[in-house]
C-alpha cells in the first residue's frame, strides 16, 4: 500500500459507511450488554460491591478516596427498585453491565476509525471523515471493529468487572470515551470549533476522577494525538516535549487539583480562623473567591489577546473543575452523619486527608528505604488540625520515620520490613535479613514478580488462557496439554479456559501490521498499553503477597492490546490477498477468522463468569447477622466480613438492631465517635471512655510494662485509670514523652452473677458454669485502641448488650477471651460463663449453645443455590461454606456427646444436602464428619470422604511438588492438613490401612515444608 490516495465519494455511500458503523457498533453494544445481563450477579459480590451498593442506595461515604460520579449514578439507578430494596443491587451491578457495554461501543467505533486510515491508505493524523470506502473495506473495517470490540468484551478481567457493582467497569468507560473522544477531535481538528470535543475530554476526565484515576493514565496518549495532528513534520525533540508535558498535565490534576486545591483551601481556613479571628469555614469562602476571580482573569486575558490556546486550556481547566465538583457530596454527606462515614470528611481539613488516602499510608516509588533499612529518627511531619472552640488546634502530628541514607536505593521495590513479605520475598529472589538488596536484586523483584506475575501473568489470562480461579494460578499456553496428571480442583475448575493464545496472536498480527503501515497511530496505541500498564506496576509498587487477584487494575492495557486484535483482521486479510482477490470475499474470509478469537473466548468463559444465581456472600451475611441475640454487638474484620453486612442493613434492611464494629476501624477516633451515636435500632455502644481518651494519637496502643507490685488488674479499675490518665499507669518513651501502659498481663472482671442470672442470658444447662469473675490473660504485647474499646464495653456493659466476635475474626484480636465464649452459629457471644471443657490446644472455641445451634444452623440460616453443582463458586466464594461445615461439625459433636445420635445424624444429613460435595467441593473440615458418620452407622459415607480427601491431597501435592510449590503455600498446607484429618479420623474409627496410606504421604510431602 502507498500513500495517500485521492477518493471519490458520494453523500449516499457516506451516509451507508456512517450508518453500517453505527447499526454494527450498536450491534456489538447489544451482544456484550445482554452477555453480562445474563451473567450479572443478582446481590452484592464480595469484596467491596456491598458497601459501594449500599453508599450508592443512601449516599453514603465509603472509603477513600471515594467514588462520588459512581455513586450518584448508582443512586439514579437504584430508583428503579421503586421500593423494593432487594433489586438495588441488580440495578447497581447493571450500572456496571451499561457501562462496560458503553466501554465495547466506543472501542469498536475507536478500532474502525484507526482500521479506515490503514484500509483508505490513509496513515498518520488526517482528516479522513468524508472518504467513503467500498462495500468491501466497508465490511473489513467493520469486521475489525466487531473482533477488537468483542474480544475485549469477552476478556476475563474486563468481563468480571461487568457483573458485579466496583468501580472498574466505568473507569474503563472514561478511558475508552476520552480516546474516542479525541479520535473524533482528530478528524475535525480543521474546523472552527474543533476545541468543543476537547473541552469534552476535560468534562470526561473530570468525571472519572470521581470513578477511579486510571482514567488519567490516557492523557500522554492524547497527548500524542493533538501533536501529531497539529505538526505535520514532528521530530523526535517535540516528540520528547509532548510526552513531557502530558506527564506534567497528569501531575498536576494527581496533586494540583485533585489534593492540591482542597489543601490551599484547608491553608486558607486555618489561616484566617486562627490567625485572624474569622468564624469557621470563613477562610474557604474567602479561597473560592480568589479562586473565582483567579479563573476570570484567565478568560479576559485570552479575551482581551485573542489567545485561542489560553483560552481553551482554561475551559479546559474549568471543565474538569466541573466533573471533579462531584466530589462535594462527600463532605456534605459526611456533615450529616450517616450510618457509614467512613474517615468522616465533614470540613475542608478531614476531607484532604480523605482524598490522600491517608489512612492507608504510602509505598516509596522513586527513592527510598529497602526492606531491612533501620529507623535512625523520627520527626514530626504534617500537622492534623481539629475544631476545639472557636480555633483549629493540631490533634498530632504524623511522625515520618528517618532512615540512614545507606539504607535508601533508588526505585525501592524490596520496600517492606513485614514479615510475611520478608518471607515471599525471598520466593522471588535470593535476598537475605540484614543484608541491604543490591540493586540487580531489586530490578530482579521488579521484573520477575511485579511485572511477570503480576502484570504479565494477568495479560495471558485474559489472550492466551487461565489454569484455574486459584489464587496465584499461571497460564495456560497451547502446549500446555490436557487436565491429566493435574489435581481435581485445578482440572474441573470453570475457569480453567485455554484460548490457544488465538486472541494474543491476533494482536500482535494487528500490532506489526499498524507498526508497518501507521506509525504514529500504532505509538499512540503503544503508548496508551503502556501507561495503562506496565506503568501503572511501576506506580503501585505491589507487595510480595496480595489477599486477592489484582488483575482488574490492568483492564486499560486489555483495552489497548484490543484495539490491534481488531487490526489483526486487516493483518489476516493482507495475508489472503495472494488467495483471495475480491474484496469483498477476502473481508468475509478474514472477519470469519478473526470472530473465532472472540467465539472462543466467550464459549471458554462463560461458564466462570455466569453469577445469575449466585447468593452466597448476601446469605453468609445474613446468616451472620441472624446468630446474633437481639440489639447485639457484632465484632467483624473488614473487606468481606463487614461490607455484606452493611449491604444487608443499610439495603435489605436486615437486622438493624445488630451493631457492627469493624475491628480496624476501631483503631480510629472518627469512628468510635460514630459508634457512639444511634444507628437505626440500634443504641449507642456502651463506651465510657471520653473523646480525649481515644483521640487519633492517644492510646493508640497502649505498652506492656511490668510492674512486680501488680499482680492483677481489676478491668473496670484499669479503665477508670485509662480515663484519668491516671499517672499509675504512665511510661516514658524514648522520645521524652509519656504514654499509658499496663503493669499486668493477668486481667479479671468482677461479674454481679444475681444480675446476670435475672437477665436470662445463660442457658440452663449453663448456670453452674457462672463465674464470679471472669480472669483472662492479656499477653505481653500491646493493647491497640481497638482492643482498649472492647475492654471498655465489656467493663461497662454489665451484660446488658449482647457482645460477639463473629467465626473469622483473626483469633490474635479474641485477646484470651475463648474460654468465656459461646457458639451460637456463625459468631461467639462472649458470657460470664466459663466453658469447662475449654482446651487451648484446640481450634474448637466457643461452648456449643445446641439449642440455639440447631434453630440457627437448620432453620433460619439460608444456604441458597450452594446445592447446585452448574453454579460457579470461585475460590472467595467457597471460603465461608466451609466455616457452615464446620460449625455443623461441632453442633454434630456435641449431641454425639450427649448420646443424641438421631439429633446428630439430622445435622449431617442437613451438611451434605445443603452443600454437596458436587457443588461445594469437600474441605479440611469434611473429615471432622468421619467419627459422628461411623458412630450414627454411615460407615460408607465415611470410608467415601477419606478415600475422597486422600485421593485429592495426593494430587494436589504431587502437582505442586513438581510445579512452583513456593507460590501455594496455602494449597499445600491445606492438602497436607486434610491427610493429618484424615489420619486422626481413621485411627479414631480403627480404620489402620486409610490411617496408614495417610500417613506414608505425609511422611513423604511434610518434610518438603
Amino acid at each position: 500500500m502507498g500513500g495517500t490516495v485521492s477518493r471519490p465519494y458520494s453523500k449516499q455511500r457516506m451516509r451507508s459507511y456512517k450508518s453500517l458503523n453505527n447499526l454494527v457498533g450498536w450491534l456489538v453494544f447489544a451482544v456484550a450488554t445482554i452477555t453480562y445481563l445474563l451473567t450479572l450477579e443478582p446481590t452484592a459480590s464480595f469484596w467491596d460491591c456491598g458497601e459501594f451498593i449500599a453508599c450508592s442506595y443512601k449516599l453514603l461515604v465509603p472509603h477513600p478516596p471515594g467514588a462520588p460520579t459512581f455513586l450518584l449514578l448508582g443512586r439514579l439507578f437504584s430508583l428503579f427498585s421503586f421500593g423494593d430494596p432487594t433489586k438495588v443491587s441488580v440495578l447497581v451491578n447493571t450500572l456496571s453491565a451499561l457501562s462496560s457495554s458503553f466501554t465495547v461501543l466506543f472501542l469498536f467505533w475507536t478500532i474502525t476509525m484507526l482500521a479506515k486510515k490503514l484500509v483508505l491508505q490513509r496513515p498518520g493524523m488526517q482528516n479522513d471523515r468524508l472518504a467513503e470506502p467500498t462495500s468491501g473495506e466497508t465490511l473489513l473495517i467493520l469486521g475489525a471493529g466487531a473482533v477488537g470490540a468483542l474480544a475485549f468484551a469477552f476478556s476475563d478481567s474486563f468481563w468480571f468487572n461487568a457483573v458485579e457493582a466496583e468501580v472498574y467497569a466505568m473507569s474503563a468507560l472514561g478511558t475508552a470515551a476520552v480516546v474516542w473522544i479525541m479520535m473524533k477531535w482528530e478528524n475535525r481538528a480543521d474546523e472552527p470549533d474543533s476545541d468543543k470535543w476537547l473541552i469534552l475530554i476535560a468534562l470526561v476526565v473530570g468525571l472519572s476522577i470521581g470513578v477511579h484515576l486510571l482514567n488519567l493514565l490516557a492523557i500522554p496518549a492524547l497527548g500524542f494525538i493533538y501533536y501529531y495532528r497539529r505538526h505535520a513534520n514532528p521530530t523526535m525533540g517535540g516528540g520528547i516535549l509532548t510526552l513531557v508535558i502530558s506527564s506534567v498535565i497528569v501531575g498536576l490534576i494527581l496533586a494540583g487539583i485533585i489534593p492540591g486545591l482542597p489543601t490551599l483551601a484547608g491553608g486558607f481556613e486555618v489561616f484566617f480562623v486562627n490567625a485572624v479571628g474569622l468564624p469557621f469555614n470563613f477562610g474557604l469562602v474567602i479561597f473560592l473567591l480568589l479562586f473565582v476571580a483567579l479563573i476570570w482573569f484567565g478568560f479576559r486575558y485570552s479575551f482581551r489577546t485573542q489567545n485561542r490556546l489560553v483560552n481553551t486550556a482554561m475551559l479546559c481547566f474549568v471543565f474538569i473543575l466541573i466533573g471533579y465538583s462531584s466530589y462535594l457530596i462527600v463532605p456534605i454527606r459526611s456533615s450529616y452523619h450517616p450510618t457509614i462515614n467512613e474517615n468522616n470528611p465533614e470540613d475542608v481539613l478531614s476531607f484532604v486527608s480523605y482524598l490522600k488516602r491517608e489512612q492507608y499510608g504510602d509505598r516509596p516509588l522513586l527513592y527510598g528505604p529497602q526492606f531491612n533499612a533501620q529507623p535512625v529518627d523520627q520527626k514530626d511531619g504534617a500537622p492534623r488540625y481539629v475544631r476545639k472552640g472557636d480555633k483549629y488546634v493540631v490533634a498530632e502530628y504524623r511522625l515520618e520515620t528517618i532512615y540512614d541514607a545507606a539504607d535508601k536505593m533508588l526505585l525501592p521495590r524490596i520496600y517492606s520490613p513485614d514479615p510475611n513479605h520478608v518471607y515471599n520475598y525471598k520466593k522471588w529472589v535470593d535476598v537475605q535479613e540484614g543484608v541491604k538488596p543490591t540493586m540487580g536484586q531489586n530490578l530482579g523483584f521488579l521484573l520477575k514478580y511485579q511485572i511477570g506475575h503480576m502484570y504479565w501473568r494477568y495479560f495471558l489470562w485474559n489472550y492466551v488462557g487461565r489454569e484455574s480461579d486459584i489464587q496465584q494460578a499461571g497460564v495456560v499456553w497451547p502446549w500446555s496439554g490436557g487436565s491429566a496428571g493435574l489435581p481435581e480442583r485445578i482440572a474441573d475448575s470453570p475457569a480453567r479456559n485455554n484460548f490457544f493464545a488465538i486472541p494474543l496472536l491476533m494482536g500482535l498480527l494487528g500490532l506489526f501490521y499498524q507498526a508497518r503501515r501507521d506509525g504514529r497511530n500504532a505509538l499512540v496505541v503503544g503508548l496508551l498499553f503502556l501507561f495503562t500498564g506496565l506503568a501503572i506496576v511501576i506506580y503501585l509498587n505491589q507487595p510480595p503477597i496480595e489477599p486477592r487477584e489484582r488483575d482488574y487494575t490492568f483492564t486499560g492495557g486489555t483495552y489497548a492490546f484490543a484495539i490491534w486484535i481488531g487490526l489483526g483482521v486487516l493483518g489476516l486479510a493482507d495475508l489472503l490477498r495472494t488467495i483471495l482477490k475480491a474484496d469483498t470475499a477476502r473481508a468475509v474470509a478474514a472477519t470469519a477468522l478473526g470472530l473465532l478469537a472472540p467465539a472462543l473466548m466467550v464459549a471458554q468463559g462463560w461458564d466462570d463468569h455466569d453469577r445469575s444465581d449466585r447468593y452466597n456472600s448476601v446469605d453468609s451475611a445474613k446468616n451472620l447477622l441472624n446468630s446474633c441475640a437481639p440489639n447485639a454487638i457484632l465484632f467483624t474484620n473488614g473487606d468481606n466480613d463487614t461490607f455484606p453486612l452493611w449491604y444487608a442493613q443499610e439495603v435489605e434492611g436486615i437486622r438493624t438492631d445488630v451493631r457492627v464494629a469493624v475491628l480496624s476501624y476501631l483503631n480510629t477516633d472518627w469512628y468510635i465517635n460514630q459508634m457512639k451515636r444511634d444507628s437505626y435500632k440500634s443504641a449507642p455502644l456502651p463506651i465510657s471512655m471520653s473523646s480525649d481518651d481515644y483521640a487519633q494519637g492517644t492510646n493508640d496502643y497502649l505498652p506492656y510494662v511490668a510492674n512486680p507490685a501488680v499482680q492483677e488488674v481489676n478491668l473496670k479499675e484499669f479503665i477508670q485509670l485509662v480515663d484519668q490518665n491516671s499517672e499509675l499507669l504512665q511510661v516514658q518513651t524514648q522520645s521524652g514523652r509519656s504514654m499509658l501502659s499496663f503493669p499486668t498481663n493477668k486481667f479479671y472482671l468482677p461479674v454481679d452473677t444475681a444480675a446476670v442470672l435475672a437477665l436470662n442470658i445463660i442457658p440452663k444447662d449453663r448456670r453452674k458454669q457462672v463465674v464470679t469473675r471472669m480472669e483472662w490473660d492479656m499477653g505481653k504485647g500491646a493493647i491497640e485502641k481497638k482492643n482498649l474499646v472492647i475492654l471498655d464495653m465489656l467493663a461497662t456493659n454489665n451484660w446488658k448488650r449482647p457482645i460477639y466476635f463473629s467465626s473469622t475474626v483473626n483469633s490474635d484480636d479474641y485477646m484470651n477471651l475463648q474460654p468465656y465464649f459461646q457458639l451460637e452459629g456463625m459468631a461467639y457471644r462472649i458470657l460470664p460463663a466459663r466453658d469447662p471443657n475449654y482446651d487451648p490446644r484446640s481450634q474448637d472455641d466457643g461452648y456449643v449453645a445446641k439449642d440455639i445451634m440447631y434453630d440457627n444452623l437448620m432453620n433460619k440460616f439460608a444456604y441458597r443455590n450452594l446445592d447446585r453443582a452448574d453454579i460457579f463458586y470461585d475460590e472467595n466464594n467457597l471460603r465461608f461454606p466451609g466455616n457452615y461445615r464446620r460449625q455443623f461439625s461441632r453442633l454434630t459433636d456435641t449431641y454425639l456427646a450427649e448420646g443424641n445420635k438421631a439429633k446428630a445424624k439430622q445435622v449431617m444429613e442437613k451438611a451434605f444436602s445443603v452443600m454437596p460435595d458436587k457443588a461445594i467441593p469437600y474441605d479440611y473440615y469434611i473429615p471432622q464428619f468421619v467419627v459422628p458418620l461411623v458412630a450414627v452407622g454411615d460407615k460408607a459415607r465415611a470410608n467415601q470422604i477419606m478415600d475422597t480427601m486422600t485421593n485429592r491431597a495426593q494430587q494436589s501435592l504431587a502437582y505442586y511438588s513438581t510445579h512452583s510449590s513456593a507460590l501455594f503455600d496455602l494449597e499445600v498446607q491445606t492438602s497436607l492438613m486434610a491427610l493429618q484429618s484424615v489420619y486422626r479420623a481413621a485411627q479414631e474409627v480403627g480404620d489402620q490401612t486409610r490411617a496408614q496410606k495417610a500417613v506414608e504421604l505425609l511422611k513423604q510431602y511434610y518434610p518438603q515444608q
